[in-house]
């Protein structure tokens, strides 16, 4: 009997070994790959072809734990730590992309309004495959965008892969990146507000400019206009806050990491700075992370209409954890998720209404013969029949013109006015 109780315990330990062995038994699994580790640490140090110091070693090994994990999570080294830390401020050096790793390549997730990379016509979605002729592949992303910072006015010569286009070489001069994050203006009676990324500088800028339009406006105001393509992100505190200026209530955006007791809600407080006025805003491929928070969070409030195409689709929180050393590391930590438990994560935010950039221009149709014209026309019964001077449209702004989008979400607004003038009536 004895042996047999012997026996049902070992069977018990076998199908279901004790925490601790288990845990004993991964201490064990993760000591041989240290050892590991360590064999290959000293093998290069000993033997490679030539002499390289332990600490870009190491570095380099942490580098590529995290970036192994995945295209977001990273190490930065003190330069690199410190200059993340100014670019949240608003101003940095450097050709002004936004930029991630896709097949080993650098992708430009979006250009950044007014900077070299800008002007000299990047667009999202173009693939970098070589800075000057020495090719991407085998880079980590903190390599190439160290190799892509320099001095001041210094070039750099870019070749560019872009759908539908053979390969082209693009020669950037770097500057000084001063990013004014919320740009804005009127448009008829319209407000129109341009955020072009989310740092420091945004919750406060887009008070102001909301401010101003009222302001320039007044009692004629009948919408706003949003404006978030190639935005790339940043800040989330910052999205919380743009989402929040339009929302009287509800949840904007929540976070759910590894430890579901982690999760997070960030909810809307009362007060919506446009006051109940109808929202447009425009997205495209360029429209990233914190940019996708507030397209998500105003579209399941029904707060706002989404125009423009399909978001960038990346929906994971980074935390930075500084190191000893003064260096850090990016570690995705958590998907962040719209009020309706919508993940974009790798699906981006569809708009509400598709409309894709194209350029618009006026055919001409030589003159046209009208009713009046007709020799005996009838009078139209008010007067003697004399047709009025013919009346002209004013002339449309430059950039309404030029961007078929806007264009669509100005109408939009518009039509949205005259159809509850018209239901009030």
């Amino acid at each position: 009997m004895r042996k047999l109780q012997f026996a049902a315990v070992m069977a018990v330990l076998v199908i279901f070994p004790p925490q601790g062995l288990r845990a004993q038994e991964n201490r064990s699994e993760t000591y041989r790959q240290l050892k590991l580790f360590g064999d290959v640490f000293e093998r290069v140090r000993a033997d490679y072809v030539e002499e390289v110091t332990d600490q870009k070693m190491i570095e380099a090994a942490i580098q590529g734990m995290l970036s192994a994990l995945d295209p977001h999570s990273s190490y930065l080294n003190a330069n690199s730590f410190r200059d993340m830390r100014v670019q949240t401020k608003g101003e940095f050096g450097g050709l002004g992309i936004e930029v991630t790793m896709e097949n080993g390549l650098v992708k430009v997730v979006s250009p950044i309004d007014d900077t070299p990379a800008y002007r000299a016509g990047i667009e999202a979605g173009d693939l970098i495959t070589h800075l000057d002729s020495e090719p991407v592949m085998g880079l980590t992303l903190n390599d190439a965008v160290e190799k892509m910072r320099g001095p001041i006015k210094s070039d750099i010569k870019l070749t560019i892969r872009r759908p539908g286009r053979e390969p082209f070489d693009v020669t950037i001069t770097r500057a000084v990146i001063k990013i004014t994050s919320v740009r804005s203006r009127t448009e008829g009676n319209i407000a129109y507000l341009r955020i072009t990324t989310f740092n420091e500088q945004t919750s406060p800028g887009l008070e102001a400019a909301i401010k101003e339009r009222k302001e320039d406006i007044g009692e004629g105001l009948i919408g706003y206009v949003l404006d978030l393509r190639n935005n790339p992100g940043g800040l989330l505190d910052q999205a919380i806050e743009v989402s929040d200026a339009f929302l009287e209530q509800g949840e904007i955006v929540s976070t759910r990491g590894r430890d579901p007791d982690d999760a997070q809600r960030y909810n809307a407080r009362p007060g919506d700075l446009a006051e109940g006025l109808p929202v447009v805003v425009l997205i495209n491929g360029g429209s990233a992370s914190a940019s996708e928070i507030v397209a998500g969070a105003l579209q399941d409030h029904r707060r706002a209409i989404v125009l423009g195409t399909t978001s960038f689709g990346k929906g994971s929180v980074q935390t930075i954890i500084p190191l000893s050393g003064s260096g850090a590391m990016r570690l995705t930590t958590a998907r962040y998720y719209t009020p309706s438990g919508r993940s974009i994560q790798g699906t981006g935010i569809d708009p509400d209404i598709v409309v894709e950039q194209v350029r618009i221009e006026k055919v001409e149709t030589g003159p046209q013969r009208r009713e009046a014209d007709l020799r005996g026309a009838l009078d139209n019964g008010n007067g003697n029949g004399a047709p009025e001077a013919e009346k002209k449209e004013p002339a449309k702004p430059a950039t309404e013109r030029q961007d078929f989008q806007l264009s669509r979400a100005l109408d939009l607004l518009r039509g949205l006015a005259f159809f509850n003038e018209r239901a009030i009536n």
